[in-house]
């Protein structure tokens, strides 16, 4: 196999940041249009992500936070987050790099992303690179099942589902 020296998958994976960086920075300029929320699951421990230790004690992994209708201060800048947040009614202050984010959804649109955390990212140059999964866009609810053709057979959604680039091909 070829060796791929360009690293689309980094590429791809950080474009995709992006659009994560760029709804967040929307948000905090002009606050959530409509009724869009985002679910961000994102390591605990991570390097540079700042908990509480009691938050850290309660979520030692990873942690899910929802900004909806009770947030303050978002800040976004190049590489993070931060956002203050309501715990048990005790506010709390979290920053989160966006490295350390495995998840990003708005259900409002039914639009997801999936970070798949990169290993061995740090090795010495020249070193072989392992393979880093690509992030990918996730869909959370069909919106209505695609057409089924004559020789495809009739298939069960249980979650993401593959998809032939000749479905979108005008006929």
């Amino acid at each position: 196999m070829a060796t791929d020296h360009i690293r689309y998958d980094v590429l791809a994976r950080d474009a995709l940041r992006g659009v994560l960086r760029r709804v967040l920075a929307d948000a905090a300029e002009h606050g959530l249009p409509g009724e869009h929320h985002f679910f961000i699951t994102f390591l605990s421990t991570a390097d540079g992500v700042k908990l509480s230790p009691r938050l850290l004690a309660q979520y030692p992994e990873e942690m899910t936070i929802i900004l909806q209708h009770q947030f303050w201060d978002l800040v976004v800048t190049e590489d993070r987050f931060e956002v203050g947040l309501s715990f048990g009614g005790i506010p709390e202050r979290l920053v989160v790099p966006f490295a350390a984010i495995k998840s990003f959804l708005d259900p409002s649109v039914q639009f997801g992303l999936q970070f798949e955390p990169s290993e061995g990212a740090a090795e010495a140059p020249g070193a072989k690179l392992p393979a880093v999964p690509t992030p990918s866009a996730l869909p959370v609810a069909a919106a209505e099942p695609a057409a089924e053709s004559k020789d495809e057979p009739a298939k069960t959604s249980d979650g993401a589902e593959v998809v032939r680039l000749d479905r979108f091909r005008k006929k």
